[in-house]
């Protein structure tokens, strides 16, 4: 279930909802205006770390050890 990010048009209040439907109409909770603006999310990336199989800080398992890693080829 996707969780969306929204800026509202009418009062620029940030904030995000989970939108079950495509044709569901999301409203922004403070004004309730629908004039919104959906915003770009970041998705969690994470950062090289020392767990990976070959045990340089290279990158997440699975991508190393799978041709992916440079320390791993």
């Amino acid at each position: 279930m996707p969780i969306y990010e929204y800026r509202c048009a009418s009062c620029g209040h940030e904030f995000e909802t989970l939108v079950l439907r495509k044709d569901e109409v999301v409203a922004c909770p403070r004004c309730e205006s629908d004039k919104l603006d959906k915003l770009m999310s970041a998705h969690a990336v994470g950062a090289a770390s020392s767990d990976a199989p070959c045990g340089d800080a290279c990158a997440p398992a699975p991508a190393c050890g799978a041709g992916a890693c440079p320390a791993c080829q």
